[in-house]
């Protein structure tokens, strides 16, 4: 999913947890899921944060010459006002986007 182009709202929001659990059947199996989601697009959204703030580093050891980049200062604020990764999880989740498998369950239905 493009976290750019994501409808989730900035803003926390109140779920019904009982629609959490439909999915799984257990609501702390569908919080662990989101949670893991979560921690995948929070790396995404990091990595492509530091790819674009890369451009501008500047590698000279004065400290002297800091100053602001317009620019760089813009990318940062796109970047803070994005939907957190929790509430982008939480919605691929409540959208049936998410993959996910339990390998127990898997072993016990083989064995049955």
């Amino acid at each position: 999913m493009d976290y750019k182009k994501s409808k989730a709202p900035v803003n926390t929001v109140t779920h019904n947890i009982m629609d959490l659990c439909d999915e799984t059947g257990n609501l702390y199996e569908s919080v662990a899921i989101i949670a893991k989601r979560a921690n995948q697009i929070s790396v995404q959204i990091k990595e492509d944060l530091s790819k674009k703030l890369a451009e501008f580093a500047s590698y000279n050891d004065s400290l002297e010459e800091v100053f602001e980049n317009r620019e760089q200062i813009e990318i940062s604020r796109y970047y803070e006002k994005l939907p957190k990764p929790t509430l982008l999880a939480t919605e691929e989740f409540e959208e049936g986007k998410v993959y996910w498998r339990d390998p127990a369950r898997e072993n016990q239905q083989a064995e049955a």
